[in-house]
């Protein structure tokens, strides 16, 4: 009786929070509180005990039979979502994941290229390199290489049909000649045993996946082999938001967020990729506050709300085109509001410290 009256209360909930009626406060309010309740579940005690649980999930991650689950929900979650409602809640450069904000007054253009810049610098990035944007999103890093680095070759992957359609015309229009961009699954795509990269950069891809170990055991195959000791390494460089000290699954059962926008995905630790390094060694970390982030999201909200006319339109449009009910779209539209203030207020929590990003560079093992 009582699961029922739960279950019950939780659906009228989700059903206000799909029509908008919910204020912004008691978002913010209960997203805090659901935060709160995270930490104390990942907690297990004494530090022995969360280590032993600590080590326990990294051995069941290894032991996965698959790099990454429900890929096609992630599309449907995220991805292949309506790309021009996607570009009225981002910036210029279209970059969907967190940006960087060092004094805490830059505009979310100043901050997609700051963290961009970040890229360049930690992954060594020179002009003329084969550069693979693994995990490209709607292209933002693909094409801000692109037009930085003329003589370098830029090959996207993604696992989105609609992102490709996206960036081909982007580039186009720019009149950009160095992007091509692959539609595959991670899961199963593999190049050609003649193509290497130079660089290889993944920005909030490994969220979505689960097997560390055969993925960067693919990346590593992936990277171009050093031919003698006078020749430079081949280097992966990976950002990922992450917990600081605990790993964990977001299941079904977890609620709202697990279920409308990441089935299947992955609350990396910060240290969890040192963990993986059977195929790639790791040449140095880094560790940027999750107030960042909350910034970034609390930019997109702005953004979204400024266009909210055509961004109805557009995910009406859209939910037509598939056959949906038109309100569905308007569904989609607040759940979107309540997916960037949830992320504004999980990363903001504690003055950033609990989640925040983590860089990384390997270079390939030879």
């Amino acid at each position: 009786m009582f699961n029922t009256i739960v279950d019950d209360a939780l659906a009228l909930g989700y059903n206000l929070l799909d029509k908008g009626l919910v204020p912004d406060a008691i978002v913010r309010a209960a997203i805090r509180a659901l935060s709160r309740q995270r930490l104390r579940e990942i907690n297990s005690g004494p530090f022995a005990s969360t280590h032993e649980a600590k080590m326990r999930w990294i051995e069941q991650v290894r032991a996965r039979d698959t790099i990454a689950d429900h890929t096609a929900k992630a599309n449907e979650q995220h991805y292949e979502v309506s790309t021009n409602f996607i570009l009225s809640c981002l910036g210029p450069y279209a970059k969907y994941s967190c940006c960087l904000y060092p004094t805490g007054k830059e505009s979310l253009e100043e901050a997609e290229v700051l963290m961009m810049e970040s890229y360049c610098e930690k992954a060594q990035l020179t002009d003329g390199l084969d550069i693979l944007d693994l995990g490209c999103g709607w292209g933002s890093l693909s094409l801000y290489l692109a037009e930085k680095y003329p003589q370098a070759r830029i090959t996207g992957l993604s696992n989105s049909a609609t992102q490709k359609e996206y960036i081909e015309s982007a580039a186009k229009a720019r009149g950009l000649t160095n992007v091509h961009i692959i539609t595959a699954d991670v899961n199963t795509f593999k190049f050609d045993s003649s193509t290497h990269f130079d660089r290889i950069l993944s920005i909030e891809m490994f969220e979505h996946m689960k097997n560390y170990k055969t993925l960067m055991s693919k990346i590593s195959s992936w990277l171009r082999p050093k031919i003698d000791s006078n020749s430079s390494d081949s280097l992966f460089f990976v950002h990922i938001f992450c917990h600081r000290t605990i790993p964990y699954h977001f299941e079904e059962n977890d609620g709202w967020m697990a279920q409308n926008f990441f089935s299947g995905g992955t609350m990396p630790s910060h240290d969890l990729l040192l963990y993986f390094q059977d195929d790639l060694s790791l040449v140095r970390s880094w560790y940027i506050n999750g107030k960042h982030y909350s910034q970034t999201c609390e930019d997109w909200l702005k953004r979204q709300d400024r266009n909210i006319t055509t961004g109805i339109a557009e995910l009406e449009k859209d939910a037509q085109a598939q056959g949906r009910e038109g309100e569905h779209g308007r569904q989609m539209f607040y759940r979107f509001r309540v997916f960037y203030l949830a992320c504004s207020e999980f990363f903001g929590l504690n003055d950033g410290e609990e989640w925040g990003v983590g860089h990384y560079l390997f270079r390939r093992r030879h």
